[in-house]
């Protein structure tokens, strides 16, 4: 303690070098400036499309005000003329968020004569410049796809895409696309690079039973350097059958199916096509190579379907399957159900009033044909609708028209994602704020609801994003 007290004794008594041949520290202070050289108002650019601020010499960076990602952008900004000196601190100062301004609050040392080290706090703007970079620079420009990939399916409806949308949304691969543009019977992916559009095609073929066709249109040539640049084309066809479809096998599909009925319902599209046999209660799958070398359609749209009321039930038991049958279902049971459609209770397709015309079916024995075949339970859509507390996310995409038959047709696919647990495992399921949610897995009726533990909750932006750049602020 001593010893410090006679070196600050000493500093003390330290002549000036105005008037003597040492300089005090205060005089040192006014008379060397250690941030001389670093420039205190730098220029930054960014671009107002995608809100990303450029890292020189050309790569464009997402970064949230007050955020870490900003701070090192701006430090490298500065990197070169901080060469000599030690960087102790640096932290944002406040600014209007409109101010196009970006202030911060740097702490330096820097070692001086006689191995004195002066530390000094000065301020730094950072002016943001507008520019556009290259990626929205051919957006507007309106010629600025690499690759496309066109998913259509031969459906009236589109229960399927709304699937498939719902998948490409969890797994995120609609970041890359630069537009989306629905049209009838498909929907088109636009991507800057090929290599992004042929992860959606290789995506799409483990996810639907689909098949592809790719193909290249020449844009130009460069003779001098021999480069080439082309367009590409990913044509990608979806089966031609939804869920609750009803649909007739060929006679050499139906018997490598485990002999199961040619007559079947579709009860779910996921990488390949589940079905049912109404007679026996067998389950099948079909992949998409099955499909293409077996074709079968849909013989009835849920447009068909008649609701009908269920006067009785007779449970069918010891039911005999013929040789060499496959697995039958656990969920359902083998009922005789005598109908009448006074009332509203089930969705059937009635093949005894049905105008069909299908090459399979018409080769069928008319005795294996069943007169009618239930599909699902039917309930009382406009209080489902009252009673749902969630909701779903949608591709930001453009429309040509909007089509009245969208919005009932989306709310069938609501309504599946209810009835089918198996479907909405792979579905993102947020809950809704603006309703008032109620624990419990049926509705008044018996109408299956979404539980609140399989819902998540809809963060936005600001919720994903606040706060992150609390921890950079200094004073």
């Amino acid at each position: 303690m001593l010893c410090k007290m006679l070196i600050g004794i000493a500093l003390n008594n330290i002549l000036c070098g105005n008037c003597r041949p040492y300089m005090c520290v205060s005089c040192l202070r006014n008379k060397v400036d250690i941030s001389e050289g670093i420039p205190k108002q730098v220029t930054i650019h960014f671009c107002r499309q995608c809100e990303r601020y450029l890292q020189p010499p050309g790569t464009w960076l997402q970064c949230a005000l007050e955020s870490r990602e900003l701070l090192t952008l701006c430090l490298k900004k500065l990197k070169a003329s901080m060469a000599k000196v030690r960087l102790i601190d640096a932290g944002f100062l406040w600014t209007e968020p409109h101010s196009k301004r970006i202030k911060m609050k740097l702490t330096i040392q820097k070692e001086v004569m006689n191995g004195a080290i002066l530390q000094q706090v000065f301020v730094v703007e950072f002016v943001i410049q507008p520019q556009m970079c290259e990626d929205c620079h051919r957006v507007e420009a309106k010629d600025f796809w690499k690759a496309v990939v066109q998913v259509r399916q031969k459906t009236v409806h589109k229960k399927t895409f709304y699937y498939l949308e719902q998948l490409i949304l969890k797994h995120k691969l609609h970041q890359n696309t630069v537009r989306i543009k629905e049209i009838h019977e498909g929907i088109d992916f636009y991507y800057a690079s090929k290599q992004h559009a042929q992860k959606m095609v290789d995506f799409l073929q483990c996810t639907v039973p689909c098949r592809s066709k790719a193909s290249q249109r020449l844009i130009s040539h460069d003779v001098h350097s021999n480069t080439y640049n082309y367009k590409s084309t990913f044509s990608m066809e979806i089966v031609p059958v939804c869920k609750d479809n009803v649909v007739c096998l060929s006679p050499r599909l139906a018997q490598s199916l485990g002999n199961m009925g040619q007559v079947c319902v579709c009860i779910r599209v996921t990488s390949s096509i589940h079905m049912i046999d109404p007679n026996t209660l067998q389950i099948a799958e079909v992949d998409g190579n099955t499909f293409w070398r077996h074709p079968f359609s849909s013989l009835c749209s849920p447009r068909q379907l008649e609701e009908f009321m269920v006067m009785d039930i007779d449970i069918i038991r010891d039911q005999k399957l013929g040789a060499g049958a496959g697995l039958t279902s656990n969920k359902v049971k083998l009922l005789h159900t005598p109908v009448n459609n006074n009332f509203t209770q089930i969705k059937v397709f009635d093949f005894a009033n049905a105008n069909i015309n299908d090459e399979f079916l018409n080769k069928m024995n008319p005795h294996h044909v069943p007169d009618v075949v239930l599909i699902k339970k039917s309930y009382d859509r406009m209080k489902r609708v009252k009673n749902r507390v969630w909701k779903l996310r949608e591709l930001d995409r453009e429309r040509d028209a909007t089509d009245t038959d969208d919005e009932r047709q989306y709310t069938e696919f609501l309504e599946d994602l209810e009835e089918d647990e198996m479907l909405r495992k792979n579905v993102n399921i947020f809950r809704d704020a603006s309703k008032i949610p109620v624990e419990s897995e049926t509705d008044d009726d018996g109408a299956p609801r979404i539980s609140l533990a399989e819902m998540m909750e809809d963060l936005s932006l600001s919720d994903s994003t606040g706060g992150a750049g609390a921890d950079m602020m200094t004073d």
